[in-house]
């Protein structure tokens, strides 16, 4: 299992991850996604979930139109672990940024 960040530790990496914030009462992260158009959106979740398969992490995600929301937490660790971190860096590169 990975381990739990600490808070502090999550802060700081948070720092590192343009777009990203904690979630309000839990012990998450989180970040919207805006695309030009559904098809981009999609296109993004499709590349997406590839790497969270490939990891065996997925996320917690909503689709509306061109908007993704993202939750990023590991369950069985009960909070933030380097494994969200790691997806959510490559979420913000198949965003382009």
């Amino acid at each position: 299992m990975t381990e739990r960040l600490s808070a502090e530790m999550r802060k700081s990496a948070l720092k590192e991850l343009p777009g990203w914030n904690e979630v309000a009462g839990r012990d998450a992260i989180e970040r919207t996604f805006v695309f030009r158009d559904f098809n981009e959106a999609f296109g993004f979740m499709s590349r997406a979930a590839l790497v969270a398969e490939k990891n065996d992490h997925h996320p917690e995600w909503r689709n509306v139109y061109k908007t993704v929301e993202v939750v990023l937490s590991t369950h069985d660790a009960g909070g933030v672990t380097k494994r969200d971190l790691e997806l959510a860096k490559a979420m913000n590169a198949i965003a382009g940024g």
